[in-house]
């Protein structure tokens, strides 16, 4: 019942034949290609960025704003973890504290 089912290999149909026998040829050298001209410089489609003063300052800016809110963001979730850690060990040490002593009476 749990055994994997094989698929059948299916058998082949009609007349098979073997490959044909490649005879090896000999190379005779041709006349020598001559090298191709080069290539006329084509424009550049799109206009090449260019970075002013402004600019590059606009980019640091953009970076470190999305660096701290990125930071903010990571050290916000690993105090929140803290927090949830330190809650749930509190009331682990509250547990057991109240179990060992309602075990003594």
């Amino acid at each position: 019942m749990l055994r994997p089912k094989l698929p059948d290999m299916p058998q082949p149909t009609g007349q098979v034949t073997p490959p044909a026998v490649v005879e090896p040829t000999t190379i005779t050298p041709g006349l020598p290609v001559p090298p191709p001209a080069p290539a006329a410089p084509t424009p550049p489609v799109r206009p090449t960025v260019q970075l002013t003063p402004g600019t590059a300052l606009a980019l640091v800016g953009g970076g470190t704003a999305v660096v701290l809110v990125v930071g903010t963001v990571l050290v916000s979730m690993l105090l929140a973890v803290a927090v949830t850690a330190t809650s749930v060990a509190v009331c682990a040490v509250v547990l057991r504290s109240l179990l060992a002593s309602q075990h003594r009476r």
